[in-house]
């Protein structure tokens, strides 16, 4: 049996032929320009964009899918935009019945079928990347062009490298075959056998305030490719985001004569608990969720009829050692601990330094001139509150808050938090790093997360110390990043085999434009799946091959 694949396949061909070739041989490959200069999108495509975004506030999100007449509005930006939007609600039972209807056809579509509908859905979303990053920018903090680049560019990235992951494996066997066994006597054996790539059932993706598209479009469109209708669940602060995209892939799977319940958006009411209904419902055969350690080691444990995959917390570590551009090591580490005010998975937050100092090609640094180093590195970043708030945002929750409170009461303040008052939103809640130094005997203190920005100077007895503690706190907890600094190649691999042995990806001696809290698509694994801070990576072929089964049929020729 030969799949006759829709057109949206012939039209998308080279680009998923570019992405498997990426996925293949690992270097750089980006199918989204994360400019948004006139010149890359157009003179007019900006203000397209947000006068889009803007037509959505204040009004019904014109969304047509299953509900049950009510509306709900949850979303508070953190920039002190009024966003009330009201979005349609729906019972859990509604939106699993809605999305098992539309799973045959689609299932017997085919992955060629599949793959070239979900590239169109890329494309259409491509085509609207504006108004979907001011929708990013305005519900989870973040300034525009990281919105932009992450929220946009780079989601729409990892969203295709999932999508070439879901077609590799679902191709790595034939459709048919043909068996022959000889036999002693008469004809031999022949038997004609088919491979159906079957879906597992209902999908659910349980998105996060800080990343609502980066972090959902991998278990989305993994999903959705390989044939499972999907129940997008945002987080209540950040619904907009998600309800773009499922608004035009529902526009996407009707105009290819798909059933739009494929996809559908679920936002929850105030104490609703939603997310916990859907991930036990019984048709629920897939999870996808990111977000705190707590809720993702509930559902590994409670949704057991379900293949779960969560994103957690991580005690993400820098062991700094020698360095041969002290002034590159502090700008590079100040950067990544300002960027979106380190309320990123991936943003380090315990920096361990030997107490008695480092080499540097600017003599020898004590523990306090390397901590006051990156301290003055993050000083110049955000000093002018104009171009500081284009790299720190605003604070996504009053959890971070509360953090920053508690953390001025510990250690001794390398640099302490500010308020800054935004330039063009004057009701947001702007907040410049902290950094506080600790002993290496204060393990309470650094060896949990505090989200936000916040990190630790951590004075140890030596580098091999440093690499104890990695070992130690990585180990029980988990971590998404780790990062080196040294001049000694015997360091660098002894780093290396600590980070093998505790499962998180390590990022040596980065001065320039590459940061540790930032991952490539095509090239970087984010997460391993090997520590406590996650239990899969995004994307590899484990992360898409047990969305479905394969199941064969066999006849006498």
């Amino acid at each position: 049996m030969t799949e006759t694949p829709h057109p949206h396949y012939d039209r998308h061909a080279e680009t998923l032929d570019r992405a498997l070739a990426a996925i293949s041989e690992r270097g750089y490959f980006s199918a989204y320009p994360e400019s948004p200069s006139p010149r890359v999108y157009g003179e007019t495509a900006a203000a397209d964009g947000k006068a889009a975004f803007e037509a959505y506030l204040g009004g019904d999100f014109p969304l047509d899918q299953p509900g049950d007449g009510e509306r709900v509005a949850t979303e508070h930006s953190p920039f002190g935009v009024a966003l009330n939007v009201g979005y349609p609600h729906a019972g859990a039972d509604q939106l699993v019945a809605a999305a098992s209807a539309a799973l045959p056809g689609w299932r017997d579509a085919g992955p060629q079928t599949r793959v070239g509908v979900c590239l169109e859905i890329l494309d259409r979303l491509h085509r609207n990347v504006f108004e979907l990053a001011n929708a990013v920018q305005f519900t989870s903090g973040q300034a525009f062009v990281m919105a932009f680049q992450a929220g946009g560019a780079h989601a729409l990235d990892r969203a295709l490298e999932a999508l070439a992951y879901g077609y590799a494996e679902m191709s790595r066997h034939p459709g048919t075959a043909g068996w022959e066994k000889a036999v002693s006597k008469g004809e031999p054996l022949r038997m004609s056998k088919t491979f159906h790539v079957v879906p597992r059932g209902v999908a659910l993706v349980i998105g996060c305030n800080t990343f609502p598209t980066w972090n959902s479009y991998p278990g989305l469109f993994a999903s959705l490719v390989t044939g499972n209708p999907v129940v997008v669940k945002p987080h209540p602060r950040a619904v907009l985001p998600l309800a773009i995209t499922v608004r035009y892939a529902r526009q996407v799977l009707a105009e290819a004569g798909f059933d739009p319940n494929l996809i559908l958006l679920a936002p929850e009411a105030p104490g609703e608990k939603l997310a916990s209904t859907l991930a036990l419902h019984p048709a629920v055969r897939i999870v996808d969720f990111t977000g705190s350690t707590e809720y993702g080691d509930w559902l590994e444990a409670n949704a057991r009829q379900a293949t779960v995959y969560t994103e957690k917390a991580g005690i993400n570590t820098v062991v700094v050692d020698s360095t041969d551009d002290f002034a590159g090591m502090c700008r590079n580490l100040g950067f990544t601990l300002t960027l979106y005010s380190g309320q990123m998975c991936t943003t380090s937050q315990n920096i361990l330094i030997p107490r008695d100092g480092i080499d540097t090609d600017q003599g020898h640094k004590s523990f306090d001139e390397v901590a006051g180093g990156i301290a003055a590195a993050i000083g110049k970043l955000t000093g002018d509150p104009a171009r500081g708030v284009e790299l720190t945002g605003a604070i996504v929750n009053d959890g971070v808050l509360e953090r920053l409170e508690e953390v001025a009461k510990v250690g001794s303040p390398v640099l302490e938090s500010r308020a800054v008052e935004h330039p063009s939103f004057p009701d947001a809640v702007v907040r410049t790093p902290a950094i506080v130094k600790l002993d290496a005997g204060d393990t309470a203190t650094y060896s949990r997360e505090w989200f936000g920005p916040i990190s630790f100077a951590v004075a140890t007895d030596s580098t091999a110390h440093s690499l104890e503690i990695l070992r130690s706190t990585v180990g029980e907890k988990g971590a998404l990043t780790a990062a080196v600094y040294s001049t000694d190649g015997a360091v660098l691999d002894a780093t290396e085999a600590a980070a093998i042995e505790v499962g998180v990806h390590l990022s040596a001696n980065l001065t320039g434009g590459v940061f540790v809290n930032q991952s490539a698509a095509f090239s970087d694994f984010h997460g391993s799946g090997a520590n406590a801070a996650a239990n899969s990576a995004l994307t590899d072929g484990a992360y898409v091959a047990n969305r479905f089964r394969i199941v064969q049929s066999r006849r006498h020729v």
